[in-house]
């Protein structure tokens, strides 16, 4: 009942205002440190937010890259999703990134390599961990954490190699096996690839890549279910580590909105994701013997998860 009498309560702002000012006003606020608009490289669209947990901890870190078909979103825009991962104890970095047409492929995927290249080398002074670094998105957001994850060439024109440096990756109502296009803009933005294949996660889908959560809705009708059934195959069938959750009845939307702390009911996606990040929370280095070991720690292949 009294779930029932919230949910008409929360409704009906939804419909009053813009999903986002409620999404962000129903984001908790105590406990966090928030510091916002620190460049990560020079110019426009170079800026990122940092939302921690208050407690003076060392945390686990996540960055999080927001979607709009690679030509809408501000890292404002998410505050709710900083704020929430922050209460349950995870540092996130929100960045902004260069959208279309100012820039196409992959000029966006090199704005998101070096904002995690200034995460690695900076966070710990924030209250991050660099040697726990997670890469997180929603819709165009997830492509772009999927491509650092998978095609190593991205994080290594900055420095980094994304199975030493990245604990893990999660990625909400992907698009990763697109292929045809059919939109202009698409085509547009994706046209320098050349080989268009060249441009989809799936064709880097590789067993020895960090472990991957993804999850969609059988509902979504803006990124179909199935490029997260398609990656998440091609990542078993190479012996990755790749936990898959299909959402009964939810859409593109309501998997991102059910990270607002007060609207977790909308989709399981926060308990699920978050119990991922607790899995793999580990140093990608250890010294117990005084010198480090940059070989990525290797989960059982248990983790190979599906639910219907």
């Amino acid at each position: 009942m009294a779930r029932g009498v919230w949910s008409i309560a929360v409704l009906t702002l939804l419909s009053a205002c813009s999903p986002v000012t409620v999404l962000n006003a129903l984001a908790p606020k105590a406990g966090i440190t928030e510091t916002t608009d620190i460049a990560y490289a020079p110019g426009s669209r170079h800026g990122l937010d940092i939302y921690a947990p208050a407690d003076g901890d060392s945390h686990p870190v996540v960055v999080f890259f927001y979607g709009g078909g690679w030509k809408d979103g501000s890292k404002a825009d998410y505050r709710f999703v900083g704020a929430a991962l922050a209460a349950k104890g995870f540092l996130t970095v929100i960045p902004d990134y260069r959208l279309y047409p100012r820039v196409r492929f992959p000029g966006f995927l090199r704005d998101n390599a070096a904002a995690v290249a200034w995460t690695k080398a900076n966070i710990a002074r924030y209250g991050g961990d660099p040697a726990r670094i997670f890469l997180m998105g929603h819709s165009a957001g997830a492509y772009n954490a999927a491509m650092l994850t998978l095609d190593r060439q991205w994080l290594a024109a900055d420095g980094l190699d994304p199975d030493r440096d990245i604990a893990g990756t999660i990625g909400l109502a992907g698009p990763y096996d697109f292929l045809p296009l059919h939109d202009p803009e698409l085509e547009d933005i994706f046209a320098p690839a050349g080989d268009l294949r060249l441009s989809q996660p799936i064709a880097f889908a590789r067993g020895d890549a960090s472990p991957m959560f993804l999850a969609a809705g059988t509902a979504d009708k803006t990124v179909w279910p199935r490029n997260t059934e398609h990656l998440a195959a091609a990542l078993r069938a190479d012996g990755g580590v790749v936990e898959e959750r299909l959402y009964d009845g939810v859409n593109h939307t309501r998997i991102v909105g059910a990270l607002a702390g007060a609207l977790t009911w909308l989709a399981p996606s926060m308990k699920d994701l978050t119990g991922f990040l607790d899995r793999y929370d580990r140093p990608r280095t250890t010294a117990a013997n005084g010198t480090a070991d940059n070989t990525p720690q290797r989960p059982s292949l248990a983790a190979n998860i599906t639910v219907p």
